[in-house]
């Protein structure tokens, strides 16, 4: 399996914690040098490691912010 390169271009926000220290994230991040995406995944202390998220672009977060405006 080729290594996953990554860059947390900005963080934006900690959504919710875990009891075992592990936060819902909400970041601006490059994944092996594209254009940076919004990502919502778990992160361990320190960022050393991740859990299954979803990457989004700008379009879609505008799409979700709509939908979740008219909930």
């Amino acid at each position: 399996m080729a290594e996953l390169k990554f860059e947390i271009t900005e963080h934006i926000a900690i959504l919710s914690e875990s009891p075992k220290g592990w936060t819902k994230e909400l970041n601006l991040i490059s994944w092996n040098g594209r254009e940076p995406k919004y990502d919502i995944r778990d992160w361990a202390p320190n960022h050393e490691k991740m859990g299954k998220g979803v990457t989004i672009s700008k379009e879609e977060l505008e799409k979700l912010k709509e939908v979740l405006a008219s909930l």
